[in-house]
């Protein structure tokens, strides 16, 4: 990719235009990171562009961006602007073409205003971008408060470099933020979701996490989380305090490489603890009866209203609304436990209650009783071919009803718990079951 992007950068400068890597390459680059792409800054006009790239994608050309596929790759090759207004928040209302100095001074972060001449490698520093990449900090552009009413994004972009890249966020940038975050509502969902999800999936989410409430951020895209502080837990079970501090603790011990589902799984598992929480007198404890159905609710109200898909809102209310059941696994029957393991996404479900155990009680039996029954389980399929099916009732006299379907649950119970071990054998046992007439 790099080669092609460098072909893109000579062919350009050789038509007599200035053309520099931009943006996240060229930090990446000097961190020693390999780039996820290389953005394309140039002097050539659009259009001028497209005359050196006829097959090139059009569609940001109001923004002096052309989209250039080559060698397999696309690179985004933007002409050097300054924006106009932000009267939404957003998007400038117009923009000017101009140089690569203005264009630098536009950018939203230092380490993400450099350039980089990749034919005469020469780094081009207009806001100095090095000298914070060197003391590892996040720092607006110019007036923070004008980057970041320019677009309200760029709050959450911030907490995210900041997480992503182990960096301190600037003082005075870290001032503004805490001022506009409430602004950060306005933000299109989608986008915040973008945003967050980059958190979520960094090896240092717990740190993301902390950024968000620290910023205020988190009190204007996900209000629910801070209604866990002060949520107290049975001390017996959650010696580490509040529903807040449990989560936070989950997200410190989920693996690196968590799956999005899992780190969303564990932020809301305990969501409706707050709106459950009840003190037994008689007891004297606290419960929070029926906060993991509560809680798999407000899940999918919560993602849907951040534009999440279909399948990881099904994922996670899933696993929200089946993590208390790990408590009863050393009591259910073989085939409760087999149908229990074999659903999808299981691997998430099971290791959303190893970091609940880590971040409460460190009380790991039940998670070691399914991982050895796991491994028990696995020399046959989990779900095997049934040995009998609705036409062997409909032939033994039986009719469509409820009992119907609890007659074949009952076989395939007995077949799981290794009760019937041949269709022969279950056939035998369908035989002596009386039809309902």
């Amino acid at each position: 990719m790099k080669k092609t992007a460098i072909a893109i950068v000579s062919r350009l400068q050789e038509s007599g235009y200035e053309a520099l890597f931009a943006g996240g390459c060229v930090r990446d680059q000097l961190l020693g990171q390999t780039p996820g792409d290389y953005d394309i800054a140039t002097s050539a006009t659009p259009e001028q562009v497209i005359k050196l790239f006829p097959h090139a994608n059009t569609v940001g050309a109001h923004f002096g961006v052309v989209l250039v596929k080559k060698g397999g790759f696309h690179f985004e090759i933007a002409t050097f602007r300054t924006d106009g207004n932000y009267t939404d928040g957003r998007r400038p209302d117009s923009v000017s073409f101009s140089t690569a100095k203005e264009d630098a001074s536009r950018r939203d972060f230092t380490v993400n205003g450099l350039f980089f001449d990749p034919v005469s490698e020469e780094l081009i520093d207009y806001v100095n971008g090095q000298t914070d990449l060197d003391a590892q900090l996040i720092r607006a552009i110019g007036t923070p408060e004008d980057r970041f009413s320019e677009d309200y994004l760029r709050m959450l972009r911030a907490v995210r470099f900041a997480t992503t890249l182990e960096f301190e966020i600037e003082a005075e940038t870290m001032r503004s933020i805490k001022s506009l975050a409430h602004q950060s509502a306005q933000i299109a969902p989608e986008r915040i979701k973008e945003e967050l999800n980059k958190i979520w999936l960094s090896p240092h989410r717990q740190r993301g996490f902390d950024l968000l409430v620290e910023t205020g951020l988190m009190k204007a895209v996900l209000p629910e989380i801070l209604d866990l502080k002060g949520c107290e837990q049975p001390p017996q079970w959650h010696p580490e305090g509040d529903v807040f501090k449990h989560t936070r603790l989950m997200l410190g011990h989920l693996p690196e490489d968590a799956s999005l589902p899992l780190v969303l799984s564990v932020l809301f598992h305990d969501i409706a603890k707050p709106a459950t929480y009840t003190y037994d007198e008689v007891d004297d404890r606290i419960r929070f009866n029926g906060h993991d159905k509560l809680g798999s609710e407000m899940a999918v109200t919560i993602l849907k209203r951040l534009r999440y898909s279909n399948e990881v809102i099904a994922a996670v209310e899933a696993a929200v609304a089946n993590h208390m059941k790990f408590k009863d696994v050393q009591k259910m029957r073989t085939a409760t436990l087999k149908r229990f393991i074999a659903k999808d996404r299981f691997d998430d479900e099971l290791e959303l209650h190893r970091v609940d155990c880590a971040g409460s009680n460190q009380n790991f039996e039940n998670y070691h009783f399914v991982r050895e029954k796991m491994a028990e389980f696995e020399s046959e399929p989990l779900m095997p071919k049934r040995f009998i099916n609705g036409r062997d009732l409909i032939e033994r006299g039986w009719k469509a009803g409820p009992e119907f379907g609890e007659i074949l649950e009952k076989g395939f119970d007995l077949q799981l718990e290794n009760q019937v071990k041949t269709r022969e054998e279950a056939l035998a046992w369908l035989d002596l079951q009386t039809p309902e007439q």
